[in-house]
């Protein structure tokens, strides 16, 4: 699962020149550093979370009993999107991101693909426009914010105007 790990990040680099995504994983963990923290920090933080779905990851008691189950949370409550990668076949239809769309397309594992540049460049621009969507909602989100504080300064002032006449 590494080698296909790095083969998505390389897919995702230009993703990330562009500044649309901070890929992190736990490959990122330092020496000496609690690894179980840093991956609740980052998981806490991700906007995106990708689940790399194998036979290996489906066996994780970690990745099912923790990883997973916060991730999902947060994406219930909208605070991030978890999107199901299908690396390599593994009966996944009983888990709990079975409901999620998955990439590639048809959730069609990427290692059955008889080029899997291909595989990975599908995900990659799904991952774009998930990552596009995110950013857009957070500018209207801010824009948004920006018109209600200046509502806000215009109605304290009108106020404040008021009593002082």
């Amino acid at each position: 699962d590494e080698r296909l790990r790095q083969a998505m990040g390389d897919h995702l680099a230009a993703l990330q020149r562009e500044g649309l995504i901070d890929a992190w994983h736990d490959r990122k963990i330092a020496a000496g550093q609690e690894w179980a923290d840093a991956i609740d920090a980052n998981l806490e933080q991700a906007d995106i979370i990708l689940l790399l779905v194998s036979a290996s990851f489906l066996a994780s008691a970690y990745c099912n009993d923790i990883e997973l189950k916060r991730a999902l949370e947060r994406h219930e409550r909208g605070e991030a999107r978890v999107i199901p990668v299908i690396l390599k076949p593994a009966d996944w239809t009983a888990a709990p991101f079975a409901k999620l769309q998955a990439l590639p397309g048809n959730a069609k594992p990427i290692t059955t693909f008889s080029n899997r540049d291909a595989a990975f460049l599908e995900v990659a621009k799904g991952i774009r426009q998930v990552a596009q969507e995110l950013a857009q909602r957070v500018w209207w989100y801010l824009l948004f914010a920006g018109i209600l504080l200046l509502i806000g300064e215009t109605a304290l002032a009108h106020r404040y105007s008021k009593a002082r006449a």
